[in-house]
């Protein structure tokens, strides 16, 4: 059966676009990072940055070509992938600042917002690579410009980490201190929440 549109829903489609500010929020495109995994630091952050950049590098074009075509404005284009705690999880430096500084590139280097991933799923317990990925999340969100973070504390299933809370409650305060004189621009890129999906990769708000 044949769909008829009528010439008011065209009108009104407009009037929604132009006077009530209908837009699409975001397209993200997820990328899994499992491969990029190495001991040395080094190679997997060059991993990272070229996976992320073969897959990614149209993105923001072909979402230019979804407005255009459609005539609804996308207001950000965004990555999301694997959780940094598990790809770096194997590595043997103590800092993990320098997935957040390559993650970074990339998203600048292909055009998109934003990038998230720079997370970690502590509703069981901390790794090793959990805590890397923690403590570095105040100098990641205060040096630079496009990386997302977020922390999964807790779950219906298994609980409350309550270490978590508190940890997390820490670099909430330092991320804010360092991001001072930007209104505490960095808490706004960092979320800690419950019950996250289990999709990978996967970005808060995605």
């Amino acid at each position: 059966m044949p769909i008829t549109i009528q010439p008011s829903e065209i009108m009104e489609t407009i009037r929604m676009v132009e006077m009530e500010n209908l837009d699409v929020r975001t397209i993200t495109m997820g990328i899994s990072l499992r491969d990029c995994a190495r001991g040395d630091m080094k190679v997997s952050c060059q991993k990272i940055y070229d996976k992320i950049y073969r897959f990614a590098k149209d993105l923001v074009q072909v979402g230019e070509s979804i407005e255009s075509d459609y005539g609804i404005p996308i207001v950000n284009k965004r990555i999301s992938v694997t959780p940094i705690a598990l790809v770096g999880e194997g590595t043997e430096g103590e800092d993990f600042f320098p997935f957040a500084e390559v993650l970074d590139r990339a998203a600048k280097d292909v055009g998109v917002n934003f990038i998230g991933g720079f997370s970690a799923l502590v509703h069981k317990g901390f790794t090793q690579g959990d805590w890397k990925l923690i403590r570095a999340i105040p100098r990641a969100l205060a040096e630079t410009e496009r990386v997302c973070a977020s922390v999964n504390i807790g779950t219906t299933k298994a609980g409350i980490n309550m270490n978590a809370v508190l940890e997390m409650g820490r670099v909430i305060k330092e991320t804010a201190e360092r991001t001072a004189d930007r209104g505490g621009l960095g808490c706004a890129k960092l979320v800690v929440f419950c019950n996250v999906p289990e999709d990978n990769p996967f970005m808060a708000g995605a």
